[in-house]
């Protein structure tokens, strides 16, 4: 897989081009709530700059057929899923454990580049998508309705809504603290989340675009839950090394290079490194997230010391009843 590089920038839209742009995102339903108002588009909610780059992704990303993207809904594990999918698939150029293994010295995040937030590698730099060699290694927390259509893989990794919502929740406060703004409440928060007005939301939607596509193409659309790497990491490295097309060899398998990898990537691992403790990830010009949020207890079942039994029991009956048929279950 390629590794992403910072290079030259892709040219920008024309100033025409980017005045229809904003003009047709003014024009789109918009809700307050959030620490930022956040704007519905095709059925999902966004924040403006991010809807920004998924019409801009929508409309220049061009994917290959040996792509393959990691699809997640913020706060499920993205960063995890980003460690242990670049490891497994470049384990043939970067020894496992060697002192300069990129995974060593660089924030997940800035490892595999995002499709539709530009600038999300560690610096200022954008990372033309367009330069990397082939196959790439792509990000993104789209819903699968806006990916542009192709023969490309897809790994999606979901969580339990609870626990997604908890950690959506203290992730926006502290942007909103960095920012001198207020933060919100588990109440508000909960509230908004179960009308399914959130960031990248409904949460139920984006759960099953990807899950039905599991379901239809399961060569194409492997699905992972957080709550099973956790679990069994070595299990779900086996899995994705397959999926990748670069299954783990006998002499692999003797060797433990799964467990390898589940070591090198688990959250105590990565958490102890000093590359994920400062700097940062720049989301374009006006966005920058210290490298250390995007840690905090990596643990299942966390939902229980934030919300109460009754507001957990509602959540799950609504999940329930959107996912209601489709043979996904949380």
């Amino acid at each position: 897989m390629a590794m992403a590089q910072p290079a030259a920038a892709p040219p920008m839209s024309s100033p025409e081009e980017e005045r229809l742009q904003e003009d047709f995102i003014s024009s789109l339903p918009s809700r307050e709530g959030w620490p930022q108002t956040l704007i519905q588009y095709e059925g999902y909610w966004f924040k403006p700059k991010i809807l920004e780059g998924v019409l801009r992704a929508r409309r220049a990303f061009t994917p290959r057929a040996d792509d393959v993207v990691l699809a997640t809904q913020p706060k499920c594990g993205t960063t995890w899923l980003k460690a242990l999918a670049f490891t497994v698939a470049t384990r043939s150029r970067h020894g496992l454990g060697a002192a300069d293994h990129p995974l060593l010295t660089r924030h997940p995040q800035h490892l595999v580049p995002f499709i539709e937030i530009p600038g999300a590698t560690g610096g200022d730099d954008r990372v033309d998508l367009g330069a990397l060699p082939s196959p790439r290694l792509l990000a993104t927390h789209m819903p699968m309705s806006l990916l542009p259509p192709a023969g490309c893989r897809v790994v999606y990794l979901c969580r339990d809504p609870k626990d997604t919502l908890v950690s959506r929740l203290h992730f926006e406060n502290k942007l909103a603290a960095r920012g001198g703004g207020g933060g919100l409440s588990m109440d508000d928060a909960f509230g908004m989340f179960c009308e399914g007005f959130s960031p990248y939301g409904p949460f139920w939607d984006h759960c099953l675009e990807y899950w039905e596509e599991s379901v239809a193409r399961p060569d194409a659309v492997l699905f992972l839950r957080y709550e099973e790497i956790k679990s069994d990491p070595a299990r779900v490295v086996r899995r994705l090394a397959g999926f990748l097309g670069v299954p783990l060899s006998e002499e692999e398998e003797r060797s433990g290079v799964a467990e390898e990898v589940a070591r090198m990537c688990s959250f105590e691992t990565l958490t102890g490194l000093e590359v994920n403790q400062v700097g940062g990830v720049s989301h374009g010009s006006r966005v920058h997230v210290e490298n250390s949020v995007f840690y905090r207890k990596g643990e299942v079942g966390d939902w229980a010391n934030h919300m109460s039994r009754e507001m957990a029991d509602k959540l799950d009956r609504i999940v329930q009843d959107k996912l209601q048929g489709s043979g996904l279950l949380f």
